[in-house]
C-alpha cells in the first residue's frame, strides 16, 4: 500500500482507537474525577477544618458580604453550596445520577460566573462549563453507575 492511504492508515487506526466505549468511558471518568476535584476542595474549603459539614464562621462572611449580589440570601446560599460541593462530587466520582449532577454543577458555575466572579470566565469557568456540559451531554460512559444501572435499557 503506496501514497496517500498508507500515510493515513495510522491516524485511522488512532480514530478507530479513540472512538471505543472503553477510551470513551475512561476520558468520562477522568472528565468526572476533574470536575468532582475542583467542586470537593471548594466544598472542604467551607467548613471548620476536622469538621465533616460545620460550615465557617469565614464561610457565613463570605456569603453575607462578598457573595451579596448572589439572588439567594446567605442563610440558604451558604448551607445549600456547602452541601451540594460535597454530594455531587462524590455522585460524580460513582458515575451515579452523572448528567444531573453535571447540570447541577453548570448551574452553580454559571451562578458564581454572573453574580459573584464575572471576569474569571477564561481563567477558570469555561473549564468547569465544558467539563459538566460534556457530562451532561455523554452521561459517565461504561465506568460508572449509571452504566451498570441502566445497561437493559
Amino acid at each position: 500500500m503506496n501514497g496517500p492511504n498508507a500515510m493515513m492508515a495510522p491516524f485511522v487506526r488512532l480514530r478507530a482507537l479513540a472512538e471505543t466505549r472503553v477510551v470513551e468511558g475512561a476520558v468520562l471518568l477522568l472528565t468526572r474525577l476533574t470536575l468532582a476535584g475542583v467542586f470537593w476542595r471548594a466544598g472542604r474549603s467551607k467548613v471548620v477544618e476536622g469538621s465533616w459539614l460545620t460550615i465557617s464562621d469565614s464561610t457565613w462572611y463570605l456569603f453575607q458580604e462578598e457573595y451579596a449580589g448572589m439572588p439567594i440570601p446567605a442563610w440558604i446560599g451558604a448551607p445549600m453550596a456547602t452541601y451540594v460541593e460535597h454530594l455531587l462530587p462524590i455522585l460524580l466520582v460513582l458515575g451515579l445520577a452523572t448528567r444531573l449532577s453535571a447540570l447541577a454543577l453548570f448551574g452553580m458555575t454559571m451562578m458564581i460566573q454572573i453574580f459573584v466572579y464575572p471576569e474569571a470566565w477564561w481563567q477558570t469557568h469555561a473549564l468547569w462549563v465544558v467539563m459538566a456540559l460534556a457530562l451532561v451531554t455523554r452521561g459517565g460512559g461504561v465506568l460508572s453507575v449509571d452504566r451498570l444501572i441502566f445497561r437493559h435499557r
